[in-house]
């Protein structure tokens, strides 16, 4: 017989987090118990270089709520984040970030709105980061309303939450930064209701993002033509419309 399925997941992808993996996980487990009586907290290692791996191989052989999923080598922050979402086996399943930008206690903000739609997406009110992420972030939304009609206002916020049957009705093909986007496009598509609510947001203290890079915005591009292609082709076996 099958596990009971947990009330609550939380997702976290990590790539070289090391300083900011300890009070991660210590605030993660101080929160959840509050919101949830059966939880677990799944932290997926994208190919770490540095102490990462073995200070979340401790931190699961101290707690048995502590899932850790590695990728051998660095596939992408799509990737790490399907797997993770995948894997995961809540009802209700939050993701956020290893960054220590925002607040986990502000998981109770977007829990308390969950019986209300499909998927909570937090908005950064105010984002605390670099001018020039805040420039890309803009015209990056412009972008997506304007090719999809996607009514959200801060589409990458890393703070999230999903009802399980949203996730179970989703292909998600992104391995980098276009994630969020595509997840929020094909859930809106399908008429999967979404709310949106403020959270907080801090500089961030330790590590180096790898938003704004060259690479990974070209890979973003790339994928959001594919997906723009994809959900613009007509049904297979869809008749096209009769000459006048």
């Amino acid at each position: 017989m099958s596990a009971a399925r947990p009330a609550l997941s939380l997702v976290f992808p990590v790539w070289d987090e090391e300083r900011n993996l300890g009070p991660l996980i210590d605030a993660a487990l101080a929160v959840a118990p509050q919101l949830a009586a059966d939880f677990e907290l799944i932290v997926v290692d994208d190919g770490s270089r540095d102490g990462s791996a073995a200070l979340l191989d401790a931190r699961r052989r101290a707690d048995a709520r502590v899932r850790v999923l590695t990728h051998e080598a660095n596939t992408g922050y799509g990737a790490a984040l399907r797997t993770g979402l995948r894997a995961a086996r809540g009802d209700l399943v939050f993701f956020s970030d290893a960054d220590l930008q925002f607040d986990l206690a502000e998981l109770e903000a977007l829990l308390a709105l969950a019986g209300h739609c499909d998927i909570v997406a937090g908005y950064r009110a105010p984002r605390r980061d670099p001018w020039l992420r805040r420039v890309l972030a803009f015209g990056w939304g412009s972008c997506v309303r304007l090719l999809f009609g996607l009514p959200v206002r801060d589409i990458d916020c890393a703070f999230k939450v999903f009802h399980r049957r949203v996730l179970e009705a989703i292909p998600i093909a992104s391995i980098g930064a276009f994630v969020n986007t595509e997840i929020l496009v094909r859930a809106e598509s399908l008429g999967f209701r979404i709310r949106q609510v403020p959270v907080s947001h801090r500089p961030r203290r330790h590590g180096h993002q790898s938003g704004a890079r060259p690479r990974v915005i070209l890979r973003a591009l790339l994928e959001l033509a594919t997906l723009y292609r994809e959900l613009r082709r007509p049904p297979a076996g869809a008749r096209a419309p009769a000459p006048q």
